[in-house]
């Protein structure tokens, strides 16, 4: 006769084998292809050192002319542009200039990383609606899944640092924009497309001169929401390694420093309003 009582430690010792043999596994992968895949990835490090050393090498007076002037070429928002004058002069005062300029970069990257990924996905997406059918369900796990869960493949693989944070903040931001690219291109009238093929259009024509333009609201509210979604793996980040106001804040709730973790989650929150309101009200 079984004994019940037995089948709890059969399933503890079926589980240490699978975990056993998983992580077995996932070592020979990593010791086998470890040097391929960081070959890869290092022109996505070329990249985020270009972009870190141009913001935090700076002299600071350039850098806030340089950032304020781009925000008000992209918006053409006085008020903004001066808001954003004051923001970078409070994280001055405070002496968080630094990883704000860190904190930028890895926000900057990953979210260009999402667009130039999400976007052709979106596109395929809006073409076929098998490739949406097999895709959609991979989003929704994607969105679903605690964003810790990111770090662990990512860690594994290439060790602590920038470029796995950059690499988990983009797979943790990339599904707003594939959904809104493909949301925003469907809701363009067939009947222009129609009239495009009648005169002759190519599909691709069709596709920059009318398609984009027109699901452009939809795609900068993808990108809106992207970019949010990177700025909300901040902390998350600095648990890896990664530089910026992640750091300060997570010491701070570490060691229960009230003044400092209110000042570096200020500092975040100003950056995520003026990234939200840059392309909310980029002309």
């Amino acid at each position: 006769m079984i004994d019940l009582f037995e089948f709890p430690e059969l399933s503890r010792s079926v589980i240490r084998t699978i975990k056993k043999s998983i992580d077995n596994s996932f070592r020979e992968f990593s010791r086998s292809y470890g040097d391929s895949i960081e070959v890869f990835f290092y022109p996505l490090k070329v990249l985020m050192n270009w972009v870190e050393f141009a913001l935090v090498s700076a002299p600071w007076p350039l850098a806030m002319f340089i950032l304020a002037g781009a925000v008000f070429y992209l918006t053409r928002n006085k008020k903004l542009c001066a808001w954003t004058v004051v923001y970078m002069i409070f994280i001055g005062a405070f002496g968080l200039w630094e990883d704000t300029m860190y904190t930028l970069s890895l926000v900057l990257v990953s979210a260009l990383l999402s667009v130039v990924i999400g976007i052709p996905i979106g596109i395929w997406m809006s073409r076929k609606d098998r490739v949406q059918n097999f895709i959609n369900p991979i989003l929704d796990v994607m969105q679903t899944i605690p964003i810790f869960v990111y770090l662990i493949p990512v860690v594994m693989l290439l060790g602590l640092g920038k470029i796995p944070g950059v690499i988990a903040m983009t797979i943790y931001a990339v599904p707003p924009i594939i959904r809104l690219t493909n949301l925003g291109l469907r809701q363009v009238g067939i009947g222009m497309i129609e009239a495009a093929l009648s005169m002759g259009m190519k599909k691709w024509q069709i596709l920059w001169t009318i398609e984009l333009p027109l699901s452009m609201k939809s795609i900068l509210t993808g990108t809106n929401q992207t970019i949010m979604m990177a700025i909300s793996m901040v902390v998350i980040a600095s648990m890896i390694g990664v530089q910026g106001l992640g750091v300060s804040v997570l010491q701070a709730v570490q060691n229960q420093y009230i003044g400092s973790g209110i000042i570096s989650g200020t500092a975040i929150v100003g950056l995520a309003i003026i990234l939200d309101r840059v392309v909310q009200n980029a002309k």
